[in-house]
């Protein structure tokens, strides 16, 4: 049996699913949420920006997620994958950081997915509250 494909709402899911998470809405009426762990984001639902856009259209990608990682050699490991449907533009340079579009979601696993969305809430939560998350879900 294949592994479930990824879908916008498993990041929803999983990011409102990890502890301390609150979710910040849009004043503009869009479904473009930003989730955070003690006031410090770790998945966000960018707006079109000029630094994001099909390379033959020219047209700003609509779909963008942003989601926090660990350090500068995870995001690169993310990235330098062509295996993977992560991105990063010259906008995020030195941002621990990596960009994916909600249309390529599924080139990952919810698996996959799950893991990266727990591995950029641990990245932004104190140390406190990893240190607890990971010793109940036993991966201390």
């Amino acid at each position: 049996m294949a592994p479930k494909k990824a879908r916008v709402a498993d990041v929803h899911e999983i990011a409102q699913g990890m502890p301390h998470v609150t979710k910040w809405e849009r004043d503009d009426g869009t479904d473009r949420p930003v989730y955070q762990v003690g006031g410090k984001s770790f998945v966000f639902f960018r707006t079109p920006r000029p630094d994001a856009v099909d390379p033959l259209t020219g047209e700003k990608y609509d779909d963008v997620i942003m989601i926090w990682v660990e350090s500068e050699d995870d995001k690169l490991a993310l990235i330098s994958d062509e295996a993977n449907p992560f991105f990063t533009t010259p906008h995020f340079d030195g941002h621990p950081s990596v960009l994916i579009r909600a249309t390529r979601l599924g080139e990952l696993s919810r698996q996959e997915l799950t893991e990266i969305i727990q591995d950029a809430w641990l990245s932004r939560a104190s140390n406190r509250r990893a240190t607890t998350w990971l010793e109940e879900h036993r991966l201390n």
